[in-house]
């Protein structure tokens, strides 16, 4: 088994659907500026279906876009991407920090070993999550401290100021991240 990535043509449905929401549009809408039916529309968007080049275009049009900007927009298809981990025996005991995700993607996912500038201060555009895999943590998020042990995880929402450090040696915390490229949307139900 190797270690390469493994990716197929990009997927344009969930760019798509983006841009229809954030013109505020329907399906029934774009169906109409578009001459394609609904349920084709839905299935774009889930990508049960790809669009021709013609199609494209018409979408493109009836989005107030371009389909080069769509297919720019459009998410990686079934991409596997291995990231091993570093050799124990290789490895330092300094602190260090190590990318668990390659490339540009809609999670971002980091692994901090040891201690690190605890007087660094992060705010972060979207929602992230934070795991203790080994040792111990005390993090200051709005004002609040919060200890977190072994197994311990951590919600921020985006916007949430906080600092963090490690409490006991050789500690190890994960923290995976909504990339900051990726435009958030609010849950109008609330």
């Amino acid at each position: 088994m190797g270690d390469h990535k493994e990716q197929q043509p990009a997927r344009v449905g969930a760019a798509v659907r983006r841009r229809r929401r954030a013109l505020e549009l329907t399906l029934a809408v774009v169906a109409e500026r578009t001459g394609l039916s609904v349920p084709f529309l839905s299935q774009v968007e889930n990508d049960k279906a790809r669009p021709s080049h013609t199609s494209l275009e018409k979408l493109a049009d009836a989005l107030r876009t371009t389909a080069v900007e769509l297919l720019a927009a459009a998410d990686p298809a079934a991409s596997v991407d291995v990231v091993r981990a570093e050799n124990a025996a290789e490895a330092d005991f300094a602190p260090r920090t190590r990318s668990l995700v390659r490339g540009h993607h809609q999670l971002h996912a980091s692994e901090y070993t040891g201690d690190h500038d605890a007087g660094r201060e992060f705010q972060h555009r979207n929602d992230e999550l934070m795991y203790v895999a080994d040792g111990a943590v005390e993090i200051e998020a709005e004002g609040r401290a919060y200890r977190l042990g072994r197994g311990d995880t951590l919600y921020l929402t985006g916007g949430v100021r906080h600092r963090w450090r490690a409490t006991v040696p050789d500690t190890r915390i994960v923290v995976v991240a909504v990339a900051e490229h990726i435009e958030a949307v609010q849950d109008r139900t609330r």
